[in-house]
């Protein structure tokens, strides 16, 4: 299976990049990973709805350029649907199965996804009602994929 991250912003925090590196080394046994940041935009602290969409569609105009016509599109949303890590990995084996060998997770910037990000999303999925720092946000998400592989091959894994 094919997996790409598609963020917006770059990892400033050494820690943070170092969890990101151990869990791309980690999944490199179970699929080819694809890790793809896409500039952020600047949004001024009290902008207003009419900016704060123009940002989401800039930001998402570089998203979708990443994003292949046979991509199958998950993105990060706090009103998705919540899934059990068990849930998580049944879903990636199950899009396996039905022949979606390139799946495409996208995390938004600091004010969301734009709408023709959500417009092409074929799953929204929520790892929480919390907000989480879209940095934070990559590191957790890697391990769940990670943990889903595990899951999927009956491998051990801590609970």
């Amino acid at each position: 299976m094919r997996i790409t991250l598609i963020t917006v912003g770059k990892i400033k925090e050494k820690y943070l990049r170092d969890a990101v590196a151990e869990y791309v080394k980690r999944l490199g046994a179970y699929c080819k990973l694809e890790i793809v940041e896409v500039a952020d935009e600047k949004t001024s602290e009290h902008a207003g709805e009419a900016e704060k969409e123009a940002v989401r569609s800039r930001e998402g105009e570089r998203i979708l350029k990443h994003v292949k016509g046979d991509a199958y599109v998950i993105t990060l949303e706090i009103l998705g649907k919540q899934l059990s890590s068990e849930e998580l990995a049944d879903k990636m084996e199950g899009l396996g199965l039905q022949g979606n060998s390139h799946v495409v997770f996208v995390i938004g910037g600091s004010i969301g996804l734009g709408a023709e990000v959500l417009k092409r999303s074929d799953y929204a999925l929520s790892f929480s009602r919390i907000t989480f720092p879209h940095q934070l946000m990559r590191v957790i998400l890697l391990e769940q994929i990670y943990r889903g592989f595990r899951i999927i091959n009956g491998a051990p894994y801590h609970k």
